[in-house]
């Protein structure tokens, strides 16, 4: 009601003036009524009037774009700009803070890992993640207010939304190359939609190998039981001849070791994938770890293959020797089994220009075709599992070797070709390789000195 006074102050101005005109009205023409009406339209069209351009003034401010700084008048024009003027203040922090915690929500929902689309009542795009505008191959900007359908036209995802049962998701391959999405869609509102995609290629990629590796592991167990279980059957119904049993207790025994072999190197894969990464401060010298291996290589070789397994490296590496050995030994042993009669394994060891190192076992054995190699390293991987078995290998070896050079910050690299031979090489970061001591060459010394006489 502060409007009010200003008002009743005009009106009594107004009047006051009115008075004045009247009476001039009233001397000059000597007619009371005229001078007293010409007076009372005179404050009349004055109040009017003021009203008009105050009114105006309101009008003008209301027409801008800029709703601040309301014309400061008296009366009721002056309160109704200040009401407005102030509703505008709220209104424009309301949105403010609105438009902030919108902008923190689509900013939490950028950094998902998911993908997270939005779509309105005719199925256009109103929003996506960056996420999401990889999984559909989408321009975040270009794409908006576009029909899904017609930027995604996998048949499948196309009949997804058009029948509306959105209990399952579905399952569909990534429109940007190999690769699966998994797929929900959520409805909310007014006929809107939410589109929610995640990557599930690895995920399906291990469970593919946990069933492929319990299906190895099963099979590769029931084998050497069923024979050992039908040698036992056999000597007990059958007579044999001393002979006749000296052979198949040889036979049980060659199963009997293969499923020790096998259940220690599945242990072995246990305890590397459990364990926590080895610290860099424990330091094993490696010409002493190739002299071990390569006693044990003469005894498999039996001299059929022209070894070179000793060079003088000169070098620690920060490790487990456990570990490192286990890897080496594992290359080395592979590349004799596979090398036939009368080829060569070689050992060599060379510091590389950014400080690592790199051991490489070559051999010029039957070689690998080139599609084989990316899949060596996993559990029970064979390139000829026949040749694979008769040579006593459990598949396994491969994957031991590059989950010791993951814990040890390595890397395993292989080349090979097939009829001329493989290399593989393991290298090792800068930081786990250094020059022996002196103290750690003098013990080498000893243990070669006592190696060789042993041999």
């Amino acid at each position: 009601m502060t409007w009010l006074l200003p008002r009743l102050v005009m009106a009594l101005v107004a009047t006051l003036l009115g008075f004045v005109i009247g009476a001039v009205v009233r001397t000059a023409t000597g007619i009371d009524s005229l001078g007293l009406g010409i007076g009372v339209v005179s404050g009349v069209v004055l109040m009017m009037l003021v009203d008009a351009v105050r009114g105006h003034r309101l009008l003008s401010w209301l027409r801008g774009k800029q709703l601040e700084n309301a014309p400061r008048d008296t009366g009721l024009w002056g309160e109704i700009g200040y009401r407005i003027e102030r509703a505008v203040r709220d209104r424009d922090r309301d949105v403010g803070r609105a438009r902030l915690d919108l902008q923190q929500f689509l900013s939490a929902i950028e950094a998902s890992p998911n993908g997270v689309l939005m779509l309105d009542m005719q199925e256009q795009i109103v929003w996506c993640n960056r996420v999401a505008a990889d999984h559909f191959s989408l321009d975040p900007q270009r794409d908006l207010r576009q029909r899904i359908t017609n930027l995604v036209r996998a048949p499948a995802f196309v009949a997804y939304l058009q029948a509306g049962n959105f209990a399952e998701p579905l399952v569909l391959g990534n429109s940007r190359g190999p690769g699966t999405l998994s797929i929900v869609v959520r409805e909310y509102g007014a006929g809107m939609r939410l589109v929610l995609s995640l990557d599930i290629t690895e995920r399906l990629r291990s469970e593919g190998m946990r069933r492929d590796f319990v299906a190895n592991v099963s099979h590769e167990i029931r084998t050497p039981l069923t024979v050992l279980s039908g040698f036992i059957e056999t000597m007990h119904s059958l007579p044999l001849t001393a002979v006749e049993r000296e052979r198949v207790l040889v036979l049980m025994n060659q199963q009997t070791q293969r499923m020790q072999t096998l259940v220690a190197d599945l242990l072995t894969l246990a305890q590397l994938e459990g364990s926590p990464r080895p610290a860099p401060d424990r330091w094993v010298n490696l010409d002493n770890l190739l002299l071990r291996i390569a006693a044990d290589a003469d005894v498999l070789s039996a001299g059929r293959h022209r070894l070179s397994l000793r060079p003088e490296t000169g070098i620690e590496l920060a490790g487990i020797e456990s570990e490192l050995l286990s890897a080496v030994a594992n290359l080395v042993t592979n590349a004799v089994r596979y090398t036939p009669d009368g080829g060569a394994v070689d050992v060599a060891w060379r510091l590389l220009e950014d400080g690592s190192g790199e051991l490489a076992v070559i051999d010029t054995g039957l070689g690998i075709a080139r599609e084989h190699i990316p899949r060596l390293t996993e559990r029970f991987y064979r390139v000829d599992g026949s040749r694979s078995r008769e040579t006593g290998g459990t598949g396994l070896g491969l994957s031991i070797v590059k989950h010791v050079m993951q814990r040890h910050g390595g890397e395993l690299m292989v080349q090979s070709e097939v009829g001329k031979g493989s290399r593989f090489r393991l290298v090792f970061p800068a930081a786990r390789v250094r020059q022996a001591s002196d103290s750690a060459l003098g013990d080498e010394a000893a243990f070669n000195a006592a190696a060789l006489s042993d041999l």
